[in-house]
């Protein structure tokens, strides 16, 4: 007995009950039904293993205590459990209770069959229904493959075309390719004849300045050589350079057309460029042309101050060997011979500061006007070149809000064509004199404010846009001083 139960307590079969019933617990409502019920099974195979080894050692522990050692013990616990287990319980039902039972399980089964029934009607109808949709099943399958077929025709013909269309395409990059060079090198060779131009230009008036002198050369030398004699007069009474007209008055018409040629460039290209550059920074379009207008406008005021105080000193300088009735062509003629000793630099400066300082102009802080130096300087530079003029060049008066004057300036493309107040100006226009050279742009919206400027005077309009200038130079009236050098 001692051995049995030793076994018994090596094995812990209590504690393997223990946890195949915990883990039963944990996969009941996981695994199928089959598996719980062997689940169960295992387990109560596994608990008569259990009691029979604890029926053993009940049998030796009360083989060992003798006849009558435990008798009490098997009568008080072990019979009257035995008894309890496998009793048979009495029927309790009476008649009418067993009636309603029979009654229940009639209408029980009159339930089940009326639900076979049903369940087989509906079971044959599913079978139709399934019937009809394998038949459109198959036919739907027959037209996926026509349409596959019909995909595959197309998908030949359209590779067929897109190979054609390749080759199209790479022809005509060809073709492009081979235009752009043809336009470089025509450009290339339009700015070479651009500079023979420019250089003929320049010979040219270089030729005419130099047959003038020769011309008055000779004629003092025949009358130096003449047998009548001449009444000498004093050197006060002799006008100096009187029949010698100056570099600036020969040049005086080809530098109009050049300069106004070079005004519209700057409409044309370094506004452009310009607007470019700034649109980089600022978002707002109408606020980019007003800082160019502003930049432009404020470059001519610079440059003409600026040739006013170069003409003073220049003045100054010639004064001891000119007389006063010819000092200002001496000074005028200086300038258009060293016009590169006009200090641009410190103009660029001027303007940006001038634009610093404008409540006009609404911009990040980031930004720095140096960015459209650019056009600021070649501004300045035609502009002080303009005041060499006979006459010379001006701006006419702008301001926002103006009456719109259709001698002076064209809409804009995003104008408002029945608007009769000018926004915001674009591009400045050119004058001589009284006369409009060179049209400005400007931009016209209703609502528009109004705001009280001085008013001009009606004259008769010369204005030209900036693509129709130089077609007008060619027929503009000559005055005597420019006769000669437009005529070369």
């Amino acid at each position: 007995m001692a051995d049995t139960l030793r076994r018994l307590t090596h094995t812990s079969p209590f504690s393997v009950l223990q946890d195949k019933l915990e883990s039963w617990h944990r996969d009941y409502h996981v695994i199928s039904c089959d598996n719980n019920l062997n689940r169960c099974c295992e387990l109560i195979e596994l608990t008569a293993k259990v009691q029979g080894q604890l029926f053993t050692i009940l049998n030796h522990t009360a083989a060992e205590g003798g006849h009558y050692a435990g008798v009490d013990t098997l009568k008080t616990r072990l019979l009257p459990w035995l008894g309890t287990c496998f009793s048979m319980a009495r029927p309790v039902v009476s008649d009418d209770t067993s009636l309603q039972l029979i009654q229940d399980s009639v209408e029980k089964d009159r339930r089940i069959r009326e639900l076979s029934a049903s369940l087989d009607s509906d079971i044959q109808r599913k079978d139709t229904e399934l019937c009809s949709t394998r038949l459109q099943l198959d036919s739907m399958r027959a037209e996926l493959v026509d349409t596959q077929q019909e995909l595959d025709v197309t998908k030949r013909e359209s590779a067929t075309t897109l190979l054609a269309t390749e080759e199209e395409i790479l022809q005509l990059k060809a073709d492009l390719r081979s235009a752009h060079e043809q336009v470089e090198s025509y450009q290339r060779k339009m700015a070479t004849f651009i500079d023979y131009e420019r250089q003929i230009r320049l010979l040219k008036d270089e030729v005419s300045y130099l047959s003038t002198d020769k011309t008055v050369l000779q004629e003092r030398l025949v009358r130096s050589r003449s047998p009548s004699p001449l009444p000498r007069l004093s050197r006060s009474s002799i006008p100096m350079r009187s029949e010698s007209p100056t570099r600036a008055q020969l040049t005086n018409s080809s530098r109009y057309a050049r300069l106004i040629s070079r005004f519209n460039d700057l409409y044309a290209v370094e506004r452009l460029e310009a607007q470019v550059i700034l649109q980089r920074h600022i978002d707002d379009v109408e606020m980019v042309q007003k800082v160019i207008f502003i930049a432009v406008v404020e470059s001519f005021k610079t440059a003409k101050l600026a040739y006013r105080q170069f003409k003073l000193r220049v003045r100054k300088t010639l004064s001891p060997h000119f007389g006063l009735e010819y000092l200002e062509d001496a000074a005028v003629d200086y300038i258009v011979r060293n016009l590169d000793l006009y200090d641009i630099q410190a103009s660029i400066n001027d303007v940006i500061n001038a634009m610093n300082v404008n409540p006009r102009i609404s911009f990040p802080p980031e930004v720095d006007f140096f960015l459209i130096s650019t056009l600021i300087r070649e501004m300045c530079r035609v502009a002080f070149a303009m005041q060499t003029l006979d006459p010379p060049l001006d701006f006419s008066f702008a301001s926002d809000g103006e009456l719109y004057n259709d001698r002076k300036y064209r809409r804009s493309y995003d104008s408002e064509l029945t608007a009769p107040l000018v926004m915001y100006h674009v591009w400045p226009s050119l004058l001589e004199g009284d006369a409009v050279v060179v049209k400005g742009e400007a931009v016209t919206r209703r609502g528009a404010v109004w705001s009280r400027s001085r008013s001009t005077s009606p004259v008769r309009s010369r204005s030209l846009s900036p693509t129709r200038s130089l077609a007008f130079l060619k027929k503009r009236s000559l005055s005597p001083g420019r006769l000669r050098a437009s005529h070369l």
